[in-house]
């Protein structure tokens, strides 16, 4: 039985990159696209224009994931099924990230907004599905073997960890001085992801036996396939969870520095990334002793009740020191979702292979894509609707405006009780997840012996 591919830190490294690229653009969109729309553009008092974007925005895009990763996995093009993919998109994704911050102001009137922000949000997030649906498709085909695949993953966290700090840096810094200013840092930020990402995919070759040996599944037989396996349910749903929790934080953090702490960014920052940053190393050793599952649920469990913590320690009788101890928390917790999803994702593909006889990751990040898509956009349409019904007052200019009790409320609702109860829900839902134990290690065994078959096959196809 041959043995799996393992890699140097070298590799690691190299393979991180197209993460660390990403993630300093989608780090940035998902931090300031929500303030942007509210604050900067104005739309607080126009938020039927934002829900309307995003009604659109869900409906165009949620369908582009299962219909690229379809494709992907049907392709079979001697290039390979998966990088030519990421290689050719990144560009138009520099490209249509750094339109986004270009937007027509409110002067220029509420359609002029709408038709802007639909059309290039859409082909933004189209671009990004292409991208990192194949990226994610590609780490569990390349080694079957575990313990790699959470070396690779640990470390296009570490680096997607900075790339994402970066991208809550750079705009807090850019935005205190001029809109001006902002723009141009978005186009250096557009052309330096996009490089990143074609980076990786001059340092890593796809297995050919997984195009040329498989035979590509139907549409209908595929969809079917996939919604069966009960592993790809229950983590869907703990995934959806975790998404909306992300991005509801991530998009918060500026209304939590400029309203509540009415301090420095940085310092929340620090709070929520130094333990996500350092935690990310001990989830080998977790692991080990808990197995991927139960790690996950108490991880999820810690960030959760930190989350909640957070909505009472914001209250003004606490003093406002105390809010960096509940962050501290999450933020050790969101090592859970952020590196051991993707590897159940890798668990279920396994299992999937072994009952179809065809590696089909794409078609399962597809599918999730479209079932977690919207959590997305209710991570802007949340605070959106509690700041609106609570009286939110934009800024005039760069000119930050005094806000009533219910709008401090509101902010302390959608950064703290609403994901934090999110995320123990998560938890709770990943105690039906089947692979684990004595079921999963067979499961690792016998795909080792396909993979075998397949390439003996494929060595008889080219001698053929």
């Amino acid at each position: 039985m041959s043995q799996p591919a393992k890699f140097s830190t070298g590799q690691r490294i190299n393979w991180a990159m197209a993460a660390f690229g990403g993630q300093l653009i989608q780090g940035i969109y998902a931090a300031l696209l929500p303030i942007f729309y509210v604050d900067y553009l104005g739309l607080v008092e126009s938020a039927n224009v934002i829900y309307m974007i995003q009604i659109v925005y869900v409906l165009v895009n949620a369908f582009n994931d299962p219909i690229f990763g379809f494709l992907s996995d049907k392709s079979r093009s001697k290039k390979g099924r998966r990088i030519p993919f990421m290689r050719y998109t990144a560009p138009f994704l520099g490209l249509t990230f750094i339109l986004v911050w270009f937007s027509p102001g409110l002067s220029s009137g509420e359609a002029a907004i709408f038709w802007w922000m639909v059309i290039i949000t859409c082909l933004y997030d189209t671009a990004y599905t292409i991208i990192f649906l194949v990226y994610s498709a590609l780490l569990p085909e390349i080694t079957e073997n575990e313990e790699e695949r959470q070396g690779m993953k640990i470390m296009a966290s570490f680096f997607s960890l900075i790339g994402m700090v970066l991208g809550l840096i750079i705009p807090d810094i850019f935005r205190q001085m001029s809109m001006f200013l902002l723009q141009m840092s978005m186009i250096g930020v557009g052309l330096i992801g996009a490089a990143l990402i074609m980076y990786t995919t001059y340092k890593f070759k796809e297995r050919p036996e997984f195009t040329q040996v498989d035979e590509p599944l139907g549409l209908i037989e595929a969809i079917k396939a996939t919604f069966s396996r009960k592993s790809f349910l229950v983590i869907v749903s703990a995934n959806f969870m975790a998404i909306l929790i992300q991005s509801l934080i991530i998009g918060s953090l500026y209304f939590v520095a400029d309203y509540i702490t009415q301090g420095d960014t940085l310092l929340l920052l620090v709070a929520i990334f130094l333990p996500l940053i350092l935690g990310i190393w001990f989830v080998p050793k977790l692991t080990k002793k808990w197995g991927v599952v139960r790690t996950n649920q108490y991880l999820l469990a810690l960030a959760g009740s930190g989350l909640v913590l957070l909505f009472f320690f914001t209250d003004s009788m606490f003093p406002s020191e105390l809010i960096y101890l509940p962050l501290l928390l999450a933020g050790f917790g969101f090592v859970g979702p952020l590196v051991l999803n993707d590897i159940m994702f890798f668990q279920v593909t396994d299992e999937d292979e072994l009952k179809t006889g065809v590696r089909r990751e794409a078609a399962f990040f597809g599918i999730n894509a479209l079932i977690t898509k919207p959590a997305q956009s209710l991570a802007i349409v949340i605070p959106t609707a509690l700041l609106v019904v609570s009286g939110f007052v934009p800024r005039i200019g760069d000119v930050l405006q005094p806000q009533p009790d219910s709008a401090i409320l509101a902010i302390r609702l959608f950064i703290g009780l609403i994901p934090g109860i999110a995320l123990i829900l998560a938890s709770l839902i990943l105690i039906l997840y089947p692979l684990k134990g004595e079921h999963w290690a067979q499961i690792q065994k016998d795909i080792l012996i396909l993979h075998d078959e397949k390439h003996k096959k494929l060595e008889e196809m080219t001698r053929e």
